[in-house]
């Protein structure tokens, strides 16, 4: 797969007549800008993120509304999971070792924590990254469409995860 994509990219280079290394180090060096502008908010929602842990915050929602979800098929001990999912993945992934380390891998919450990591998106963490580097202005319909998307992951994780 490798050297046909190094062919592509030589090929285009040649048939457009571009030095596609300088094109290469410009992008790179555009990347770099764009991590330099991005640095706080990262840092600010992984102290965020940080803080809701360490205070006890996230479990004390999952205990409020655990009853609920319960009702709903969905597993109250996977409310902090979903939580923090939206805002860092990073920070999710420990949240996926203690509740693997506390109930399986392969229990029913296991699953559906698998599943759910890899069907729904850091909604918050996307939305101010990717729109403070684009510049992007117009997002009347992006948070509901994120939410919605998430929240439909979550449903999916729960019902493939009932039928494993």
């Amino acid at each position: 797969m490798i050297p046909v994509i190094i062919f592509y990219i030589v090929a285009y280079g040649m048939v457009h007549k571009r030095n596609v290394y300088e094109d290469f180090i410009k992008g790179a060096k555009d990347g770099f800008q764009t991590v330099i502008q991005i640095m706080p908010t990262l840092v600010g929602l992984m102290v965020a993120v940080g803080v809701l842990r360490a205070s006890g915050f996230l479990g004390f929602i999952g205990g409020l509304f655990g009853e609920m979800t319960q009702k709903l098929g969905f597993p109250s001990e996977l409310l902090p999971l979903v939580l923090v999912k939206m805002f860092s993945s990073s920070a999710a992934t420990g949240l996926v070792l203690d509740i693997f380390k506390t109930y399986g891998p392969d229990s029913r919450i296991g699953l559906i924590t698998s599943i759910m990591m890899s069907c729904t998106e850091t909604v918050f963490y996307t939305m101010s990254v990717y729109f403070l580097a684009a510049k992007v202005t117009k997002t009347k319909y992006t948070l509901k469409g994120a939410l919605l998307s998430s929240l439909a992951g979550i449903w999916a994780s729960v019902l493939l995860a009932g039928r494993m």
